[in-house]
């Protein structure tokens, strides 16, 4: 799968109409999937497979309670693999925290990194195992091409949102610019992805309903992303599907394995389709919000997501038309564009994911630099239609409020 993260992807026109099925698109084979109750079993011969004895274990700073980490590193240790853990990544990862992983890296010597956690701990990863075959920093290797191939990595993830498995890209914090930058590779595109929904039975209800709203955001922006084809447009759809159709019993019941496996499978569709068509205002607005407040991403999204739907329902009719039919309406009915806006909003209301901005901390000093940064990022060109600067405040402003 071509890995172009968020912001990536191959151009299909400006008018949102239904993507064609003859326009040309040039796709490479994505990374191997091990997925099942009781796949994280098989890490270690995932890991040794690849022709190295070391594992650089990545995750975040709360795995480690959870037991997940020192399962994955005993299995690997099993193996005869030798393994060092960096446990200190935060939820919106900087820019000088892989710095120093990277450095712990390359002195660990040449290695599989293993990212274990969710989207944060993922992203992260990705960037560490780059810069640790690449002298320099963070912030510099967002600009420039990277001189050599990051060392390879394996992702086990443990919740079921952003689906960073699936490409070689990581949205990670630059507090010195108080914004969000890409920092990635295909070199570094996890090579194997352990879908084990048996890992993601422990998640709070609350971080259940963020990032699954973030998993149903990237399909909904990816069956309207301007840079959409075909192929992204099956994964996303079906993505909309699964997790439309089971999101709310996850957070009913997070025991129920059926609707944690159906969760994780949606998750990765959304991130392969994300990888070909990137995303769009939705993502944009919402990485500004969580670099000027440490929202949840998912939260931040959901915030804004139904006000930029409607919005945009002049060009992004068929999409949203689809969406409809994913999520179990009828998709030939003329309004069915206008009812998936509504069916997304009440599953984020169902979930408990719908808040105004205020409550995740915007303030009201801060609208126009929310503004100026959603605008600024690399995803907001795929929306299909433009905003004007006043419009976006407009949306930032109504969304400050309402609920």
């Amino acid at each position: 799968m071509t890995s172009t993260g968020e912001a990536g992807g191959v151009s299909t026109g400006s008018t949102g109409r239904q993507v064609s099925s003859t326009r040309g698109f040039s796709l490479a084979p994505h990374g191997r999937i091990e997925f099942g109750p009781g796949a994280v079993g098989r890490i270690g011969a995932v890991v040794s497979g690849l022709g190295r004895s070391r594992a650089f274990v990545v995750t975040d700073r709360g795995m480690p309670a959870t037991g997940i980490v020192d399962r994955v590193e005993t299995l690997l240790r099993d193996t005869g693999l030798t393994c060092a853990v960096f446990a200190g990544v935060e939820p919106n990862p900087s820019t000088e925290t892989l710095d120093a992983a990277a450095e712990h890296a390359r002195s660990f010597g040449d290695a599989v990194v293993v990212a274990v956690g969710g989207g944060s701990a993922l992203d992260a990863a990705k960037g560490i195992a780059l810069l640790a075959a690449n002298r320099g920093s963070a912030r510099s290797l967002g600009h420039v091409i990277p001189q050599h191939p990051g060392l390879p990595v394996v992702a086990v993830p443990t919740t079921a949102g952003t689906g960073a498995e699936t490409n070689g890209f990581g949205v990670i914090e630059d507090r010195r610019a108080g914004c969000k930058v890409y920092i990635g590779d295909a070199s570094v595109q996890p090579l194997v992805s352990v879908l084990d929904p048996e890992l993601t039975l422990g998640l709070p209800s609350a971080v259940t309903a963020s990032t699954g709203m973030d998993a149903l955001t990237h399909g909904i922006e990816s069956l309207a992303s301007l840079r959409g084809n075909a192929m992204s447009a099956a994964y996303a759809t079906e993505a909309v599907t699964l997790v439309s159709g089971h999101l709310a019993r996850a957070v009913a019941d997070g025991t129920d394995l059926e609707a944690r496996s159906a969760l994780l499978v949606g998750a990765h569709l959304a991130g392969l389709a994300l990888s070909i068509s990137g995303l769009g205002l939705v993502h944009g607005l919402a990485h500004s919000i969580t670099s000027h407040t440490g929202a949840a991403h998912g939260l931040a999204l959901t915030a804004v997501l139904d006000e930029v739907m409607t919005r945009s329902l002049g060009v992004a009719g068929p999409a949203y038309r689809r969406v409809a039919g994913a999520m179990g309406l009828d998709a030939t009915d003329p309004a069915a564009p206008l009812a998936a806006v509504a069916a997304v909003r009440a599953l984020a209301e169902a979930v408990g994911a719908r808040h105004s901005l205020a409550e995740l901390g915007v303030r009201a000093e801060q609208v126009s630099s929310v503004v100026a940064g959603a605008l600024a990022d690399a995803v907001s060109v795929n929306h299909p239609r433009r905003f004007e600067p006043a419009e976006v405040e407009e949306i930032v402003t109504r969304t400050l409020q309402q609920r």
